[in-house]
Protein backbone atom coordinates (compact mmCIF):
# COMPACT_ATOMS: atom_id res chain seq x y z
CA UNK A 1 0.00 0.00 0.00
CA UNK A 2 1.12 3.16 -1.30
CA UNK A 3 1.59 6.22 1.69
CA UNK A 4 1.71 9.78 0.91
CA UNK A 5 3.33 12.66 1.79
CA UNK A 6 2.18 16.26 1.82
CA UNK A 7 5.16 18.84 0.64
CA UNK A 8 4.60 22.48 -0.22
CA UNK A 9 0.52 22.10 -0.78
CA UNK A 10 0.93 18.92 -3.22
CA UNK A 11 0.12 15.77 -2.12
CA UNK A 12 2.79 13.51 -4.41
CA UNK A 13 3.30 9.67 -3.78
CA UNK A 14 6.60 8.17 -3.39
CA UNK A 15 6.92 4.65 -3.22
CA UNK A 16 9.82 4.44 -1.12
CA UNK A 17 8.70 7.12 1.32
CA UNK A 18 12.38 8.68 1.15
CA UNK A 19 11.32 12.36 1.43
CA UNK A 20 8.41 11.75 4.48
CA UNK A 21 11.67 9.48 6.39
CA UNK A 22 14.24 12.53 5.75
CA UNK A 23 11.27 14.66 7.62
CA UNK A 24 10.62 12.81 10.32
CA UNK A 25 13.76 12.06 10.83
CA UNK A 26 14.49 15.87 11.40
CA UNK A 27 11.58 16.49 13.45
CA UNK A 28 13.06 13.79 15.73
CA UNK A 29 16.43 15.16 15.63
CA UNK A 30 15.43 18.75 16.70
CA UNK A 31 13.16 16.89 19.76
CA UNK A 32 15.48 15.33 20.53
CA UNK A 33 18.06 18.40 20.48
CA UNK A 34 14.95 20.44 21.94
CA UNK A 35 14.54 17.51 25.20
CA UNK A 36 18.32 17.45 25.58
CA UNK A 37 18.42 21.01 25.91
CA UNK A 38 15.53 21.03 28.42
CA UNK A 39 17.64 18.35 30.70
CA UNK A 40 20.66 19.98 30.48
CA UNK A 41 19.49 23.54 31.18
CA UNK A 42 17.46 21.65 34.58
CA UNK A 43 19.75 19.14 35.28
CA UNK A 44 20.40 20.05 38.64
CA UNK A 45 16.52 20.90 39.77
CA UNK A 46 15.52 17.87 38.67
CA UNK A 47 18.42 15.64 40.73
CA UNK A 48 16.96 17.68 43.74
CA UNK A 49 13.41 17.30 43.69
CA UNK A 50 14.58 13.33 42.66
CA UNK A 51 16.62 13.46 45.74
CA UNK A 52 14.01 14.60 47.69
CA UNK A 53 11.01 12.07 46.41
CA UNK A 54 13.76 9.15 46.87
CA UNK A 55 14.54 10.29 50.25
CA UNK A 56 11.39 9.59 51.42
CA UNK A 57 11.21 6.31 49.86
CA UNK A 58 14.64 5.19 51.24
CA UNK A 59 13.93 6.17 55.15
CA UNK A 60 10.86 4.91 55.08
CA UNK A 61 12.13 1.36 53.59
CA UNK A 62 15.23 1.72 56.15
CA UNK A 63 13.43 2.31 59.20
CA UNK A 64 11.19 -0.88 58.96
CA UNK A 65 15.00 -2.03 59.77
CA UNK A 66 15.05 -0.49 63.29
CA UNK A 67 18.57 0.78 62.61
CA UNK A 68 20.64 1.07 66.14
CA UNK A 69 22.10 4.75 66.80
CA UNK A 70 25.33 3.94 65.68
CA UNK A 71 23.91 2.60 62.24
CA UNK A 72 21.67 5.76 61.96
CA UNK A 73 24.63 8.04 62.56
CA UNK A 74 26.46 6.41 59.45
CA UNK A 75 23.28 6.64 56.91
CA UNK A 76 22.75 9.86 57.54
CA UNK A 77 26.11 10.99 57.02
CA UNK A 78 26.42 12.06 53.11
CA UNK A 79 23.64 14.72 54.09
CA UNK A 80 25.93 15.53 56.94
CA UNK A 81 28.83 16.25 54.52
CA UNK A 82 26.81 18.45 52.43
CA UNK A 83 25.39 20.68 55.18
CA UNK A 84 29.39 20.58 56.47
CA UNK A 85 30.23 21.74 52.40
CA UNK A 86 27.87 24.39 53.17
CA UNK A 87 28.70 26.28 56.62
CA UNK A 88 32.31 25.84 54.95
CA UNK A 89 31.18 28.30 52.37
CA UNK A 90 28.81 30.57 54.43
CA UNK A 91 32.08 32.87 55.54
CA UNK A 92 34.21 33.81 52.70
CA UNK A 93 30.61 34.28 50.67
CA UNK A 94 29.06 36.38 52.93
CA UNK A 95 31.90 38.34 54.03
CA UNK A 96 33.02 38.79 50.19
CA UNK A 97 29.58 39.42 48.74
CA UNK A 98 28.82 42.03 51.06
CA UNK A 99 32.18 44.09 51.10
CA UNK A 100 32.12 43.53 47.06
CA UNK A 101 28.62 44.57 47.05
CA UNK A 102 28.61 47.61 49.17
CA UNK A 103 31.81 48.84 47.35
CA UNK A 104 30.28 48.32 43.76
CA UNK A 105 26.93 50.54 44.69
CA UNK A 106 27.56 54.32 45.19
CA UNK A 107 27.10 55.99 48.85
CA UNK A 108 23.35 57.50 47.38
CA UNK A 109 21.67 54.23 46.27
CA UNK A 110 23.49 52.09 48.61
CA UNK A 111 20.95 54.29 51.49
CA UNK A 112 18.43 53.82 49.10
CA UNK A 113 18.37 50.05 48.80
CA UNK A 114 19.51 49.70 52.46
CA UNK A 115 16.44 51.41 53.37
CA UNK A 116 13.90 50.01 51.06
CA UNK A 117 15.28 46.56 52.08
CA UNK A 118 14.71 47.43 55.64
CA UNK A 119 11.50 48.46 55.52
CA UNK A 120 10.62 45.22 53.37
CA UNK A 121 11.90 43.07 55.83
CA UNK A 122 10.23 45.13 58.88
CA UNK A 123 6.44 45.18 56.93
CA UNK A 124 6.78 41.69 55.74
CA UNK A 125 8.00 40.10 59.41
CA UNK A 126 5.35 42.37 60.78
CA UNK A 127 2.57 40.99 58.57
CA UNK A 128 3.87 37.57 59.55
CA UNK A 129 3.36 37.67 62.45
CA UNK A 130 -0.27 39.76 62.41
CA UNK A 131 -1.39 36.30 60.50
CA UNK A 132 -0.06 33.88 62.84
CA UNK A 133 -1.80 35.30 65.84
CA UNK A 134 -5.20 35.84 63.25
CA UNK A 135 -5.02 32.34 62.32
CA UNK A 136 -4.16 31.22 65.98
CA UNK A 137 -7.25 33.23 67.46
CA UNK A 138 -9.32 31.10 64.44
CA UNK A 139 -8.10 27.47 64.74
CA UNK A 140 -7.41 27.80 68.37
CA UNK A 141 -4.50 25.03 68.45
CA UNK A 142 -3.82 24.67 72.05
CA UNK A 143 -7.69 24.71 72.75
CA UNK A 144 -8.17 21.24 74.99
CA UNK A 145 -4.38 20.57 74.71
CA UNK A 146 -3.95 21.43 78.34
CA UNK A 147 -3.86 17.55 79.55
CA UNK A 148 -0.65 17.30 77.02
CA UNK A 149 2.65 17.25 78.90
CA UNK A 150 5.84 16.00 77.25
CA UNK A 151 6.29 12.72 79.72
CA UNK A 152 3.15 11.41 78.45
CA UNK A 153 4.32 12.04 75.26
CA UNK A 154 8.03 10.53 76.08
CA UNK A 155 9.60 13.70 74.95
CA UNK A 156 12.85 14.55 77.35
CA UNK A 157 12.69 18.16 78.85
CA UNK A 158 16.32 19.48 78.73
CA UNK A 159 15.29 23.11 77.87
CA UNK A 160 17.05 25.79 80.03
CA UNK A 161 15.39 28.61 79.18
CA UNK A 162 16.18 31.27 82.32
CA UNK A 163 17.17 33.97 80.34
CA UNK A 164 15.66 38.00 80.87
CA UNK A 165 14.28 39.37 77.55
CA UNK A 166 16.31 42.66 78.33
CA UNK A 167 19.38 40.69 78.52
CA UNK A 168 18.53 39.00 75.40
CA UNK A 169 18.04 42.75 73.42
CA UNK A 170 21.10 43.44 74.88
CA UNK A 171 23.29 40.34 73.30
CA UNK A 172 21.59 41.26 70.07
CA UNK A 173 23.41 44.75 70.16
CA UNK A 174 26.28 43.29 71.62
CA UNK A 175 27.07 40.43 68.36
CA UNK A 176 26.38 43.08 66.37
CA UNK A 177 29.50 45.00 67.36
CA UNK A 178 31.83 41.87 68.04
CA UNK A 179 34.98 42.61 70.19
CA UNK A 180 37.59 39.75 68.01
CA UNK A 181 36.46 39.52 64.35
CA UNK A 182 38.15 36.38 64.06
CA UNK A 183 36.67 35.11 67.06
CA UNK A 184 32.99 36.23 65.36
CA UNK A 185 33.50 33.70 62.62
CA UNK A 186 32.96 31.00 65.29
CA UNK A 187 31.64 32.29 68.02
CA UNK A 188 29.07 34.63 69.33
CA UNK A 189 28.12 36.37 72.96
CA UNK A 190 25.50 35.11 75.08
CA UNK A 191 24.82 36.12 78.61
CA UNK A 192 24.62 33.71 81.55
CA UNK A 193 23.84 33.86 85.03
CA UNK A 194 26.08 33.82 88.25
CA UNK A 195 23.79 33.58 91.46
CA UNK A 196 25.28 35.81 94.28
CA UNK A 197 24.82 35.18 98.20
CA UNK A 198 24.51 38.33 100.25
CA UNK A 199 24.27 38.80 104.34
CA UNK A 200 22.58 41.96 105.57
CA UNK A 201 23.06 43.38 108.65
CA UNK A 202 19.90 42.59 110.30
CA UNK A 203 21.27 39.08 109.56
CA UNK A 204 18.94 37.42 106.39
CA UNK A 205 20.87 35.76 103.69
CA UNK A 206 19.83 37.23 99.71
CA UNK A 207 20.36 35.76 96.69
CA UNK A 208 21.07 38.06 93.74
CA UNK A 209 21.54 37.05 89.81
CA UNK A 210 24.19 38.63 88.20
CA UNK A 211 24.54 38.05 84.06
CA UNK A 212 27.94 37.78 82.70
CA UNK A 213 29.15 37.26 79.69
CA UNK A 214 30.08 33.67 78.08
CA UNK A 215 31.58 33.12 74.20
CA UNK A 216 29.77 29.85 72.61
CA UNK A 217 30.31 27.85 69.33
CA UNK A 218 28.27 29.08 66.43
CA UNK A 219 29.13 32.14 64.14
CA UNK A 220 28.64 35.83 65.04
CA UNK A 221 26.77 36.12 61.39
CA UNK A 222 25.54 39.31 62.64
CA UNK A 223 28.66 41.20 63.36
CA UNK A 224 30.63 39.98 60.39
CA UNK A 225 27.45 41.39 58.19
CA UNK A 226 27.63 44.50 59.90
CA UNK A 227 31.43 45.01 59.65
CA UNK A 228 31.50 43.39 55.90
CA UNK A 229 28.75 46.26 55.08
CA UNK A 230 31.11 49.20 56.57
CA UNK A 231 34.39 47.65 55.31
CA UNK A 232 32.47 48.11 51.66
CA UNK A 233 31.64 51.19 52.15
CA UNK A 234 34.99 52.74 53.40
CA UNK A 235 36.81 50.95 50.29
CA UNK A 236 34.70 53.15 47.79
CA UNK A 237 35.61 56.20 49.84
CA UNK A 238 39.25 55.64 49.35
CA UNK A 239 38.60 56.03 45.67
CA UNK A 240 41.97 54.88 43.86
CA UNK A 241 43.62 53.98 46.92
CA UNK A 242 40.82 50.92 47.76
CA UNK A 243 40.17 49.77 44.28
CA UNK A 244 42.95 46.45 44.89
CA UNK A 245 41.47 45.38 47.73
CA UNK A 246 38.49 46.15 46.33
CA UNK A 247 39.29 43.52 43.06
CA UNK A 248 40.34 41.31 45.38
CA UNK A 249 37.41 40.49 47.46
CA UNK A 250 35.24 40.43 43.71
CA UNK A 251 38.08 37.81 42.75
CA UNK A 252 37.56 35.85 46.09
CA UNK A 253 33.69 36.20 45.67
CA UNK A 254 33.42 35.32 42.22
CA UNK A 255 36.12 32.27 42.92
CA UNK A 256 33.19 31.35 46.24
CA UNK A 257 30.72 31.23 43.64
CA UNK A 258 32.83 28.60 41.43
CA UNK A 259 33.11 26.47 44.46
CA UNK A 260 29.15 26.93 45.21
CA UNK A 261 28.65 25.79 41.75
CA UNK A 262 31.07 22.12 42.37
CA UNK A 263 28.61 22.06 45.60
CA UNK A 264 24.89 22.20 43.92
CA UNK A 265 25.92 19.07 42.04
CA UNK A 266 26.26 16.74 45.31
CA UNK A 267 23.09 18.72 46.65
CA UNK A 268 20.58 16.13 45.34
CA UNK A 269 22.63 13.12 47.04
CA UNK A 270 23.28 15.34 50.36
CA UNK A 271 19.22 16.03 50.28
CA UNK A 272 18.16 12.29 49.43
CA UNK A 273 20.22 11.07 53.14
CA UNK A 274 19.24 14.22 54.81
CA UNK A 275 15.76 13.38 54.10
CA UNK A 276 15.90 9.74 54.49
CA UNK A 277 17.65 10.05 57.69
CA UNK A 278 15.28 12.35 59.32
CA UNK A 279 12.63 10.24 58.32
CA UNK A 280 14.67 7.41 59.97
CA UNK A 281 15.32 9.10 63.42
CA UNK A 282 12.17 10.18 64.40
CA UNK A 283 9.93 9.12 67.40
CA UNK A 284 6.25 8.06 67.07
CA UNK A 285 4.88 10.54 64.45
CA UNK A 286 1.74 9.14 64.91
CA UNK A 287 1.42 9.86 68.61
CA UNK A 288 2.93 13.61 67.77
CA UNK A 289 0.29 14.54 65.04
CA UNK A 290 -2.46 13.18 67.04
CA UNK A 291 -1.98 15.07 69.88
CA UNK A 292 0.03 18.06 68.18
CA UNK A 293 -1.83 18.27 64.87
CA UNK A 294 -4.02 21.56 65.41
CA UNK A 295 -0.87 23.31 66.34
CA UNK A 296 1.28 21.85 63.08
CA UNK A 297 -1.30 22.61 60.70
CA UNK A 298 -2.00 25.95 61.78
CA UNK A 299 1.66 26.74 61.31
CA UNK A 300 2.31 25.28 57.90
CA UNK A 301 -1.59 26.85 57.09
CA UNK A 302 0.55 30.32 57.68
CA UNK A 303 3.39 29.67 55.69
CA UNK A 304 1.46 28.33 52.72
CA UNK A 305 -0.51 31.58 53.26
CA UNK A 306 2.30 34.01 53.30
CA UNK A 307 4.96 31.91 51.26
CA UNK A 308 1.85 31.12 48.72
CA UNK A 309 -0.16 34.75 48.36
CA UNK A 310 1.60 37.41 50.70
CA UNK A 311 4.75 37.52 49.55
CA UNK A 312 4.08 36.89 45.97
CA UNK A 313 0.99 39.75 46.11
CA UNK A 314 4.21 42.05 47.38
CA UNK A 315 6.24 41.34 44.77
CA UNK A 316 3.27 41.50 41.63
CA UNK A 317 2.12 45.06 43.46
CA UNK A 318 5.79 46.52 42.93
CA UNK A 319 6.97 44.70 39.89
CA UNK A 320 3.80 43.84 38.04
CA UNK A 321 5.15 40.71 36.79
CA UNK A 322 4.04 36.93 37.44
CA UNK A 323 5.68 35.96 41.19
CA UNK A 324 4.92 32.61 40.46
CA UNK A 325 7.51 32.62 37.00
CA UNK A 326 10.51 34.24 39.28
CA UNK A 327 9.84 31.31 42.06
CA UNK A 328 10.28 28.52 39.36
CA UNK A 329 13.79 29.07 38.92
CA UNK A 330 14.19 28.83 42.72
CA UNK A 331 13.47 25.30 43.17
CA UNK A 332 16.63 24.21 44.05
CA UNK A 333 17.40 26.29 46.61
CA UNK A 334 13.67 25.70 48.17
CA UNK A 335 14.65 21.98 48.04
CA UNK A 336 17.68 22.58 49.75
CA UNK A 337 15.82 24.54 52.59
CA UNK A 338 13.60 21.72 53.11
CA UNK A 339 16.47 19.37 53.73
CA UNK A 340 18.33 21.31 55.67
CA UNK A 341 16.38 23.89 57.35
CA UNK A 342 18.79 26.45 57.40
CA UNK A 343 18.70 30.03 56.11
CA UNK A 344 22.35 30.33 55.90
CA UNK A 345 23.15 26.70 54.14
CA UNK A 346 20.80 27.72 51.56
CA UNK A 347 22.29 31.19 50.66
CA UNK A 348 25.23 29.41 48.44
CA UNK A 349 22.68 27.80 45.88
CA UNK A 350 20.30 31.17 46.54
CA UNK A 351 22.50 33.67 45.07
CA UNK A 352 23.64 31.11 42.42
CA UNK A 353 20.05 30.65 40.96
CA UNK A 354 18.91 33.78 41.62
CA UNK A 355 21.69 35.12 39.60
CA UNK A 356 21.64 32.39 36.49
CA UNK A 357 18.34 31.78 36.83
CA UNK A 358 16.22 34.97 37.22
CA UNK A 359 19.08 37.54 36.18
CA UNK A 360 19.48 39.42 38.93
CA UNK A 361 22.04 42.06 39.07
CA UNK A 362 25.43 40.78 41.28
CA UNK A 363 25.05 44.03 42.85
CA UNK A 364 21.88 43.53 44.36
CA UNK A 365 21.97 40.11 45.19
CA UNK A 366 24.58 39.66 47.13
CA UNK A 367 24.10 42.69 48.77
CA UNK A 368 20.53 41.92 49.98
CA UNK A 369 20.50 37.94 50.41
CA UNK A 370 23.01 37.65 52.69
CA UNK A 371 21.71 40.52 54.93
CA UNK A 372 17.58 39.21 54.53
CA UNK A 373 19.53 35.30 55.32
CA UNK A 374 20.36 37.11 58.71
CA UNK A 375 17.52 39.38 59.99
CA UNK A 376 14.43 38.41 57.10
CA UNK A 377 12.44 35.45 58.95
CA UNK A 378 9.00 35.75 58.52
CA UNK A 379 8.67 31.87 58.51
CA UNK A 380 10.07 31.87 61.99
CA UNK A 381 7.72 35.14 62.86
CA UNK A 382 5.27 32.89 61.93
CA UNK A 383 6.38 29.84 63.84
CA UNK A 384 7.54 31.69 66.90
CA UNK A 385 3.71 33.63 67.26
CA UNK A 386 2.19 30.66 66.63
CA UNK A 387 3.85 28.73 69.36
CA UNK A 388 3.20 31.80 71.85
CA UNK A 389 -0.22 31.63 70.78
CA UNK A 390 -0.60 28.25 71.53
CA UNK A 391 1.07 27.44 74.87
CA UNK A 392 -1.21 30.40 76.17
CA UNK A 393 -4.54 28.77 75.09
CA UNK A 394 -2.52 25.56 76.20
CA UNK A 395 -2.35 27.19 79.72
CA UNK A 396 -6.10 28.67 79.58
CA UNK A 397 -4.66 32.54 79.18
CA UNK A 398 -6.42 34.63 77.53
CA UNK A 399 -4.53 37.17 75.86
CA UNK A 400 -5.24 40.93 75.70
CA UNK A 401 -4.70 43.28 73.61
CA UNK A 402 -1.12 45.04 75.13
CA UNK A 403 0.18 41.16 74.97
CA UNK A 404 -0.70 40.57 71.44
CA UNK A 405 1.04 43.97 70.79
CA UNK A 406 3.95 42.30 72.71
CA UNK A 407 3.98 38.97 70.86
CA UNK A 408 4.23 41.10 67.55
CA UNK A 409 7.09 43.44 68.63
CA UNK A 410 8.93 40.74 70.45
CA UNK A 411 8.53 38.40 67.34
CA UNK A 412 9.80 40.75 64.79
CA UNK A 413 12.80 41.60 66.70
CA UNK A 414 13.64 38.33 68.13
CA UNK A 415 13.49 36.49 64.90
CA UNK A 416 16.06 38.92 63.84
CA UNK A 417 18.63 37.29 66.23
CA UNK A 418 17.57 33.86 65.38
CA UNK A 419 20.02 31.78 64.20
CA UNK A 420 19.76 30.64 60.82
CA UNK A 421 20.47 26.87 61.40
CA UNK A 422 17.86 24.26 62.20
CA UNK A 423 15.98 24.50 65.44
CA UNK A 424 17.46 28.50 65.42
CA UNK A 425 14.18 29.67 66.46
CA UNK A 426 13.04 27.53 69.23
CA UNK A 427 15.06 29.04 71.80
CA UNK A 428 14.14 32.96 71.17
CA UNK A 429 10.41 31.98 71.59
CA UNK A 430 11.30 31.95 75.65
CA UNK A 431 11.72 35.56 74.81
CA UNK A 432 8.32 36.31 73.80
CA UNK A 433 7.19 34.11 76.59
CA UNK A 434 9.03 35.60 78.91
CA UNK A 435 7.85 39.09 77.90
CA UNK A 436 3.82 38.13 78.43
CA UNK A 437 4.83 36.16 81.38
CA UNK A 438 3.70 32.16 80.45
CA UNK A 439 5.62 29.08 81.52
CA UNK A 440 8.57 28.29 79.51
CA UNK A 441 8.57 24.78 80.35
CA UNK A 442 6.41 23.91 77.80
CA UNK A 443 8.86 24.93 75.16
CA UNK A 444 9.65 21.02 74.91
CA UNK A 445 6.44 20.25 72.99
CA UNK A 446 7.24 22.83 70.23
CA UNK A 447 10.79 21.32 70.00
CA UNK A 448 9.57 17.83 69.66
CA UNK A 449 7.61 19.00 66.15
CA UNK A 450 9.59 21.45 65.26
CA UNK A 451 11.59 19.22 62.60
CA UNK A 452 8.49 18.95 60.79
CA UNK A 453 7.72 22.81 60.91
CA UNK A 454 11.24 23.83 60.77
CA UNK A 455 11.34 22.57 57.02
CA UNK A 456 8.65 24.86 55.86
CA UNK A 457 9.56 27.85 58.06
CA UNK A 458 12.88 28.05 56.11
CA UNK A 459 11.53 27.67 52.90
CA UNK A 460 9.13 30.93 53.74
CA UNK A 461 12.30 32.69 55.05
CA UNK A 462 14.42 31.98 52.09
CA UNK A 463 11.39 33.02 50.00
CA UNK A 464 11.02 36.35 51.19
CA UNK A 465 14.73 37.16 50.44
CA UNK A 466 14.70 35.96 46.63
CA UNK A 467 11.56 37.98 46.23
CA UNK A 468 12.91 41.11 48.14
CA UNK A 469 16.22 40.70 46.14
CA UNK A 470 13.74 40.69 42.86
CA UNK A 471 11.72 43.80 44.04
CA UNK A 472 14.88 45.86 44.84
CA UNK A 473 16.07 44.53 41.36
CA UNK A 474 13.27 46.12 39.63
CA UNK A 475 13.22 49.57 41.37
CA UNK A 476 17.28 49.70 40.73
CA UNK A 477 16.34 49.07 37.04
CA UNK A 478 13.69 51.98 36.92
CA UNK A 479 15.53 54.27 38.81
CA UNK A 480 18.56 53.90 36.05
CA UNK A 481 16.18 54.14 33.06
CA UNK A 482 14.60 57.52 34.45
CA UNK A 483 18.26 58.86 35.12
CA UNK A 484 19.69 57.56 31.62
CA UNK A 485 15.95 59.06 30.48
CA UNK A 486 16.75 62.78 32.13
CA UNK A 487 20.28 62.55 30.97
CA UNK A 488 19.17 61.93 27.32
CA UNK A 489 16.66 64.83 27.42
CA UNK A 490 19.12 67.33 28.70
CA UNK A 491 21.36 65.60 26.26
CA UNK A 492 19.08 66.94 23.33
CA UNK A 493 18.76 70.23 24.49
CA UNK A 494 22.08 70.61 23.29
CA UNK A 495 21.54 69.85 19.74
CA UNK A 496 22.29 72.96 17.57
CA UNK A 497 19.67 74.81 15.19
CA UNK A 498 21.02 75.39 11.66
CA UNK A 499 19.60 78.63 11.38
CA UNK A 500 21.37 79.91 14.20
CA UNK A 501 25.08 79.07 13.18
CA UNK A 502 26.59 82.61 13.28
CA UNK A 503 25.54 82.51 17.28
CA UNK A 504 27.82 80.81 19.25
CA UNK A 505 29.06 80.32 22.72
CA UNK A 506 31.49 78.48 24.48
CA UNK A 507 28.87 76.59 27.12
CA UNK A 508 27.44 74.69 24.36
CA UNK A 509 29.04 71.99 22.30
CA UNK A 510 27.96 70.21 19.06
CA UNK A 511 27.08 66.63 19.46
CA UNK A 512 29.75 65.73 16.19
CA UNK A 513 32.48 67.46 18.10
CA UNK A 514 32.39 65.05 21.19
CA UNK A 515 32.53 61.66 18.66
CA UNK A 516 35.24 63.18 16.14
CA UNK A 517 38.51 63.35 18.26
CA UNK A 518 40.36 63.65 15.23
CA UNK A 519 38.86 67.27 14.95
CA UNK A 520 39.93 68.48 18.28
CA UNK A 521 42.85 70.42 17.09
CA UNK A 522 39.83 72.81 15.48
CA UNK A 523 37.19 73.26 18.18
CA UNK A 524 34.18 74.85 17.56
CA UNK A 525 31.51 75.62 19.77
CA UNK A 526 27.67 76.15 18.61
CA UNK A 527 24.58 77.15 20.89
CA UNK A 528 21.26 76.01 20.29
CA UNK A 529 17.96 78.64 19.69
CA UNK A 530 15.65 77.31 22.02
Amino acid sequence: MEKTCETNGHIDKYPDHTVCQVEDAKNKTKAGKNCAQFLRKNAIVILTVSGVLVGVGLGTAVRSMNLTKAQMTYFAFPGELLLRMLKMIILPLVVCSLISGAASLDTRSLGKLGGIAVAYFLVTTLMASGLAIALGFIIKPGAGAGALNSNALGIETTITTNKETVDSFLDLARNLMPANLVAAAFRSYVTDYVTYTKNTTDGNVTMERVPVGLEVEGMNILGLVLFSLILGVALKKLGPEGEELIRFFNAFNEATMVIVSWIMWYVPIGIMFLVGSKIVEMGNIVLLVTSLGKYIMASILGHIIHGGIVLPLIYFAFTRKNPFTFLLGLITPFATAFATSSSSATLPTMIKCIEENNGIDKRISRFILPIGATVNMDGAAIFQCMAAVFIAQMNNHELNAGEIFTILVTATASSVGAAGIPAGGVLTIAIILEAIGLPTNDLSLILAVDWIVDRTTTVVNVEGDALGAGILHHLNQKDAEKNQQELNDVYVEAVPNCKSEEETSPLVMHRDQISNPQNISVPESKESVL
